[in-house]
């Protein structure tokens, strides 16, 4: 069996339980490019650092790589598809310190007001869409990935509700939404319904094509530069399109708390809004939350028994 042969069969075990894995199916594939047409059983761990190494990364993406490349392997020797190899070490991981932007209520404002300037030939989506698309990233805290797979038949304004799909079958949800949003996104639908654009997905192109990630994340920079909103805080990263997500996250946890919501109800409801999987994931945001609500934070993280109980909630809600 050929390495390419060996990839194509692990990527059908993937997506046979559930997973996309598209940037897996990229990864792997470049090991194909880097070894050339080899048979699976000459490939050796020298030949996954050299594809590792072969150009500058950081920390984080080499690592990435790094495991979907040893997963894949030792998927083949476990299969007895070629010898059992001696992987080599992983990077040692290096403190991430980087802090996640926060946007303003103002800032909010600053962002959509941006969206009604005229836009350059270059974007290559309309200001309705780019308002539509920042709204509903901060009202309901979904990633950016995953707003571009959102169809129209998904969004259901009658019972207030939307089918999310994510690249991970056991992430895909139905959330509620509240009159506020369905009453813009109904006006959104409409004009969208005037244009001649077939296409089954809620967000398109000028050319009625699917949305993706990638555009929509250059195009936010251009709105961001455009609205003046940008880092007082000395780091050199800027204010990015997914930092809505912690926006959304960190003024639901202030408000609940502000307000004298009970945490061990909020907190669990709010992963399962947000698609997580894991406790780590949603117990991050509240380092984020304001200072004068540190002290509930703090006590809430330090509960033992409700560490517990969120950890097996989440963990059976994952499986």
């Amino acid at each position: 069996m050929t390495l390419a042969e060996a990839v194509e069969q692990y990527v059908a075990w993937k997506r046979g339980n559930g997973y996309q894995f598209f940037s897996g199916i990229r990864i792997l594939r470049q090991l194909t490019t880097y070894v050339g047409e080899s048979e699976l059983v000459d490939v050796k761990p020298e030949h996954m650092l050299g594809c590792l190494n072969r150009s500058p990364s950081n920390n984080s993406t080499w690592t990435n790589k790094y495991w979907v490349m040893r997963r894949f392997l030792e998927y083949c020797s476990s299969r007895e598809m070629m010898p059992a190899l001696e992987m080599p070490v992983p990077r040692v991981a290096q403190r991430n310190s980087f802090v996640p932007y926060i946007f303003t209520t103002m800032e909010l404002r600053s962002l959509l007001e941006a969206t009604k300037s005229r836009l350059s030939m270059n974007y290559i989506m309309d200001q309705p869409t780019l308002r539509a698309i920042i709204v509903l990233l901060y009202a309901t805290g979904i990633p950016v990935g995953e707003i571009c797979t959102v169809r129209k038949a998904d969004v259901d304004l009658s019972d207030g509700f939307i089918r999310i799909r994510s690249a991970e079958a056991q992430r895909d949800r139905l959330i509620p939404i509240g009159p506020d949003l369905c009453g813009f996104l109904r006006e959104y639908k409409a004009w969208r319904a005037e244009l001649t654009r077939d296409s089954p997905y809620l967000f398109v192109t000028r050319k009625g094509r699917q949305s993706n990630s990638g555009s929509i994340s250059r195009y936010f920079q251009g709105l961001r530069r455009t609205s003046g909103v940008h880092r007082r805080d000395g780091s050199r990263f800027q204010p990015r399109i997914s930092d809505l997500r912690f926006t959304f996250a960190v003024h639901r946890i202030s408000r609940g708390i502000e307000s004298g919501d009970d945490l061990n109800r909020l907190l669990p409801a709010l992963a399962a809004y947000m698609g997580q999987v894991g406790l780590g994931s949603t117990a991050r945001y509240l380092a984020l939350t304001p200072q004068r609500f540190k002290t509930e934070a703090d006590k809430w993280r330090d509960n033992a028994d409700l560490m517990k109980f969120l950890d097996n909630l989440l963990t059976l809600s994952s499986s």
